[in-house]
């Protein structure tokens, strides 16, 4: 993995360890700070704090980074090499295949090349698929990534199983959707794909009186600062930055909204719906699939669209509420925890038998 920050890739690392640890020996590689580390180590697998694998793209670093990995791969000598995120995933892919790993699986939590824009993507893309032979799984979190990696040529249809995100629900207290007025929160990094000043443009068209916070931080912050500005919102919307107690933030909110340009399945959604909230979103990637009739979407860059949504769920104390039992009921019965690591349990058996 990249990172050890806050993240739906460290998140699902985080839900899926302990799943693992009965059965297979597990160690997990990441650069920087963040829960990672502590979650891996409480659940009784190994940390191993990476030097040279970032997010920047840079040459010098990620052959380092190439390097890095080949190494740990001698030294731990795996049977599976499971990587997650777009660069850990090429870089993890390559040094297991060099190193000989005999499983090399991949999560594809969305593909890079719908993520950025220009050269970057077609970067990805032109990666993404000169790393799929030596791939033996890919791991798609919905339906519609699977179709788009398959289409892409990212991915075969063959190699390819789809395992939706999970959240532990039974750890999550509904929240009571009583405040008044009624206050939204949405969770994210503050970059893209997510789409936080159109967020804040859709809020200052909302007619219905509102409070709201943004849980998160990223390069994009001095942007969405700006958009608060610009819209006169400063007493209405809270720049949370990022925080330990996402679980609280949830519990004290009415509304949960994910505006994106390009999702794969977002954790942050299957949290608030686990806590019982309305998710008003954007219908991109796996979140349509996820959400069901448990919210209302809004299509990507619509900022008209999805004013329209947040003033038809914060306007409807009865839609609320009806909508977050919707939502709770949906991830207790399809996204549960325990099938989520039998899924991968089963993903794992399989492939060490092929190999």
């Amino acid at each position: 993995m990249t990172l050890a920050e806050v993240g739906g890739a460290q998140t699902y690392v985080m839900l899926l360890v302990p799943g693992l640890v009965e059965e297979f020996d597990v160690t997990v590689a990441a650069w920087g700070p963040g829960p990672l580390r502590a979650a891996v180590e409480a659940a009784g697998a190994r940390y191993v704090p990476l030097e040279h694998v970032r997010r920047p793209v840079s040459l010098v670093q990620d052959t380092l980074g190439l390097i890095e990995l080949v190494r740990l791969c001698r030294r731990e000598r795996p049977d599976i090499v499971h990587a997650n995120s777009s660069k850990a995933g090429v870089l993890g892919r390559v040094a297991a295949w060099i190193a000989r790993v005999p499983v090399r699986i991949f999560t594809v939590h969305g593909w890079a090349f719908a993520q950025y824009h220009g050269a970057a993507s077609t970067l990805y893309l032109l990666l993404d698929r000169a790393v799929r032979p030596l791939t033996s799984v890919f791991i798609c979190v919905s339906e519609r990534t699977r179709a788009a990696g398959i289409a892409a040529g990212t991915c075969t249809a063959r190699s390819t199983r789809v395992i939706a995100n999970a959240v532990d629900v039974r750890a999550v207290p509904p929240a009571p959707l009583a405040g008044e007025p009624p206050r939204v929160v949405s969770v994210g990094r503050l970059k893209e794909p997510k789409d936080f000043v159109g967020l804040v443009e859709a809020l200052a068209r909302v007619r219905t009186p509102f409070r709201a916070a943004i849980v998160g931080d990223g390069p994009d912050r001095s942007a969405v600062e700006a958009a608060v500005r610009r819209c006169s919102l400063g007493d209405r919307i809270e720049l949370l930055g990022e925080r330990a107690d996402v679980a609280v933030q949830l519990g004290r909110s009415d509304v949960f909204v994910l505006p994106s340009r390009s999702e794969g399945m977002p954790m942050s959604v299957l949290e608030a719906m686990a806590a019982g909230l309305p998710v008003v979103a954007s219908a991109v990637g796996g979140v349509p699939e996820l959400i069901g009739d448990a919210g209302v979407l809004a299509p990507a860059g619509d900022v008209e669209a999805l004013a329209a949504a947040l003033d038809r769920v914060l306007g409807d104390r009865e839609l609320r509420r009806a909508l977050g039992a919707a939502a709770r009921r949906r991830v207790t019965e399809r996204f549960d925890v325990s099938a989520f690591h039998a899924a991968h349990l089963a993903v794992y058996r399989d492939a060490l038998a092929r190999a």
